[in-house]
C-alpha cells in the first residue's frame, strides 16, 4: 500500500547525538516504505550557510541522498532554526526545497503544508523577527560572513530565543484559530499539516477542517504516516 511520510522538528545537533541516531534508524528502516518523504522544517537546530559542514551535515546528506536514490522522493519546506538552506544542499542529496506555503493532492485530497511559525501571529515579537531576516538583503549580507561570525551570530540568537520563551504565555506561542482559519479559506483546503509547536495532535475544526500538528523529536521520533486510503497514523519509529 502506497504512503507518505512526514515529519518535522528534528534540531539535530552535534550536542544532541542520540536524534542524529533517531534519524538515521528512520531514514535507513523506514522511509524507504514509502513513496515520498516531507520535513516540514527544523530538521536542523540552526543553520549558518550551505558552505558549512561537519560529520553530522555530511551524514544528513547521505542519509537523504541513499533514500532518494532508493526512489523516496524527498522534499523540504523551511524551518524557524534552517531557513537558510539553499539550492546547494538540495543539490547535495537531491532534495526539493518547498515554499512558506505548499498545496500537495495526496492521494486526490488537496493538503496544505507548512512549517507552522506563520501561523503563530500573537507571537508578535517573533514576526517581527521573522519578517527581517527572511529578507533577501539581509539574507545575503549574512552568508558573506565568515562563517566563525555567522556561528557566533547563531549561537546568540538562538541563547536570545531561549531566554524569551521564558517569558511567552504557551498561547503566544501557539497558532492564532482566527488565522488558521483564514489560511484554510484563503487556500481553499479542508486539510493542513504543519509543525513548529511541537504539540503533536489532530484537530477536527467546524465545520470541516482538520489541522494535523507533527510532534518534535526527543527521546523518541514523531512520524506521521498517510496512506493511499487516508488512513493517518503518528509513529515513534521503528514500527
Amino acid at each position: 500500500m502506497r504512503k507518505t511520510y512526514f515529519i518535522a522538528d528534528l534540531h539535530l545537533s552535534e550536542n544532541r547525538p542520540h536524534l542524529t541516531k533517531l534519524f538515521c534508524d528512520f531514514m535507513r528502516n523506514q522511509a524507504p516504505q514509502a513513496e515520498s518523504l516531507y520535513i516540514l522544517g527544523d530538521l536542523f537546530d540552526f543553520w549558518i550557510g550551505d558552505d558549512e559542514s561537519s560529520p553530522l551535515i555530511e551524514e544528513v546528506k547521505a542519509e537523504i541522498k541513499c533514500l532518494s536514490q532508493q526512489g523516496v522522493k524527498c522534499y523540504f519546506q523551511h524551518g524557524n532554526r534552517d531557513f537558510l538552506i539553499g539550492r546547494q544542499f538540495a543539490q547535495d542529496c537531491d532534495l526539493t526545497l518547498l515554499p512558506t506555503y505548499q498545496l500537495i493532492d495526496l492521494y486526490g485530497e488537496k493538503i496544505l503544508l507548512c512549517h507552522g511559525d506563520t501561523l503563530c501571529i500573537d507571537d508578535v515579537t517573533y514576526q517581527r523577527y521573522r519578517k527581517k531576516v527572511h529578507q533577501k538583503w539581509c539574507q545575503w549580507l549574512f552568508l558573506c560572513l565568515p562563517l566563525k561570525v555567522r556561528l557566533t551570530i547563531a549561537e546568540k540568537i538562538r541563547a536570545k530565543s531561549q531566554a524569551d520563551k521564558q517569558h511567552k504565555s504557551t498561547e503566544i506561542m501557539d497558532v492564532n484559530p482566527d488565522f488558521v482559519l483564514q489560511t484554510f479559506k484563503q487556500f481553499a483546503v479542508k486539510k493542513m499539516i504543519h509543525g513548529h509547536t511541537h504539540r503533536q495532535n489532530i484537530h477536527q475544526i467546524p465545520p470541516h477542517f482538520t489541522r494535523i500538528v507533527l510532534g518534535d523529536w526527543g527521546e523518541t521520533a514523531s512520524i506521521l504516516v498517510v496512506n493511499e486510503q487516508g488512513q493517518i497514523q503518528f509513529l515513534t519509529g521503528n514500527e
